[in-house]
């Protein structure tokens, strides 16, 4: 059993092949002290600290649903710690997995400040620098069994289905628990049991994403074997043809205590403190941008969760009851491409609030895929043009964003879009975002790109981009009349950005019009 106690990770990445024949051997200790994030002195404040909440980690009976993340001390000797036991341990168990890494962790890594360790139940690591609320891919290791599926096709099939599933049950957990595991019936009704699970103070992308990765190197490392594991700091799965877990303890932990209603209540003045610390009391360091309503800021929970947190202007024309109808849509509202509503916040004239209406929801109140790539084509119009989406002015010209921006592409007069104050950018690039917004504010949700087209568009000028249509409520007018289709003809402008929208990006001129990765 190979142990790994001293290597710069800046300077090579950790994988420890951990082979096994027997399926039911298990891993005693894997651990990684690092030196690169500096050493501390025997009686010095870092240990002392390290020890006291080591100490009070392992032994707190408050928690009870196996996920510890404290923090112990100030500034340079400040301490942050993460404990987590596989989601079917039971508490005294967990607690005892723990202890048990404390002591062997702080004995292997006798001077390290930041270290992590793992045994088959539970993972235990500490640093002098903030790991709450941040996916890591590395120090990370593998085993598996040595015996081959006999059908390695369909198990594979098998598994990875299971595996996916998994996955997205596991990231919709909450900040106490974010853990899966089922059993599936392999080929010759050989049973496959599997488990994943993240530290809980990721948020709902951050774990799907660290499983995903972590999933997908299943064909480098344990392709066709009866059993195997790769684990990270963040998450980590594991599978085996025989039961490894207790499936009688599996179990939903109760919520924590709701922080907001779905209706306001009277006061809200304990969750007011709370964004007010998240947000460093809404301080510029900590703010983001500035939306049609207010200001948004990034803030940390209490938890590690980072939120984004928008605040209403005092003079915003948005109502009381404007207000609650907005929180009442947004927290029903439950699709994998929509920021949740964690919280908000409505005491006198404070009002908080963390997300626009894609067309389909507004005229059929039904949300699609591509309901979020509509919100991100009116964003980066926002951007680009200095206004809001509700009305836009340059000059003479009014209208709403959209007709606004139509209009002028159409006319090859896209540079009227643009915000006078953007003088250093390319205008090559700044008609290109206008061309990739106008795509995703089509009408027709099938017309619209998918936000993984997007970024290609974004970051590639290998491909041309299709032409768009008339965007999403864009109003009959006489002015328009004469366009015999919704695609805009290139050959109908003649000023310089008409000409740049219609040249082909591609180096071999080829026309592809499916802006897809192959």
């Amino acid at each position: 059993m190979p142990m790994v106690s001293r290597m710069s990770l800046s300077l090579c990445i950790l994988f420890i092949l951990i082979s096994i024949s027997e399926s039911n051997a298990q891993p005693s200790f894997v651990h990684v002290c690092d030196n690169d994030k500096g050493n501390y002195t025997a009686n010095s404040t870092y240990q002392n600290n390290l020890n006291t909440l080591l100490s009070n980690l392992s032994s707190n009976t408050n928690v009870d649903y196996g996920f510890y993340n404290f923090s112990y001390g100030q500034k340079r000797d400040r301490v942050n710690a993460i404990g987590l036991c596989r989601g079917d341990l039971k508490p005294d168990a967990c607690r005892s997995c723990l202890n048990d890494s404390r002591v062997l962790l702080t004995q292997l890594c006798p001077n390290q400040k930041e270290a992590i360790g793992w045994q088959d139940n539970c993972m235990l690591r500490y640093s002098n620098r903030s790991i709450f609320g941040t996916a890591e891919d590395l120090p990370s290791f593998y085993l598996r069994n040595n015996d081959n599926a006999s059908d390695v096709d369909k198990f594979n099939e098998e598994l990875n289905n299971m595996l996916e599933s998994l996955t997205k049950n596991a990231s919709l957990g909450d900040s106490h628990r974010k853990f899966a595991a089922a059993d599936v019936t392999g080929p010759a009704f050989q049973t496959i049991w599997g488990l994943v699970q993240c530290t809980p103070d990721l948020s709902e992308l951050q774990c799907s994403t660290c499983l995903v990765g972590t999933i997908a190197e299943i064909p480098q490392y344990c392709d066709g074997r009866k059993g195997g594991r790769i684990v990270r700091p963040s998450c980590y799965f594991r599978y085996e043809t025989h039961p490894f877990y207790d499936s009688t303890y599996i179990e939903i932990p109760s919520p924590p205590p709701a922080k907001a209603s779905a209706l306001p209540p009277s006061s809200t003045d304990g969750l007011t403190t709370e964004v007010v610390a998240a947000t460093n009391n809404f301080s510029s360091e900590n703010k983001l941008g500035e939306g049609g309503f207010g200001p948004v800021y990034k803030g940390r929970l209490s938890n590690g969760q980072e939120v984004a947190v928008k605040r209403l202007s005092r003079n915003s024309p948005q109502g009381d009851i404007e207000f609650k109808n907005e929180v009442l849509l947004v927290a029903k509202l439950q699709h994998r491409n929509l920021v949740k509503l964690l919280g908000f916040c409505l005491e006198r004239r404070e009002r908080l609030l963390v997300g626009y209406m894609a067309p389909e929801y507004v005229l059929h109140g039904q949300f699609s895929v591509k309901s979020d790539v509509f919100s991100f084509g009116v964003l980066v119009l926002e951007i680009l043009s200095g206004q809001k989406n509700s009305w836009a002015r340059r000059g003479e010209n009014v209208g709403d964003l959209l007709t606004y921006a139509w209009q002028n592409w159409r006319e090859g007069t896209a540079s009227n879009i643009v915000d006078p104050t953007f003088t250093n950018g390319s205008r090559n690039e700044m008609m290109r975002y206008i061309h990739v917004a106008l795509l995703c504010v089509q009408n027709n949700v099938d017309h619209r790109p998918t936000m993984a087209s997007v970024a290609l568009m974004l970051n590639s000028y290998s491909f041309t981009l299709p032409l768009p249509s008339q965007p999403a409520f864009f109003p009959d007018s006489r002015s328009l009349s004469e366009i015999p289709s919704e695609e805009y003809d290139p050959e109908a402008g003649t000023s310089d950005e008409s000409n740049i929208q219609s040249v082909q990006a591609s180096v071999n001129e080829a026309s592809i019009t499916d802006p897809f990765p192959r």
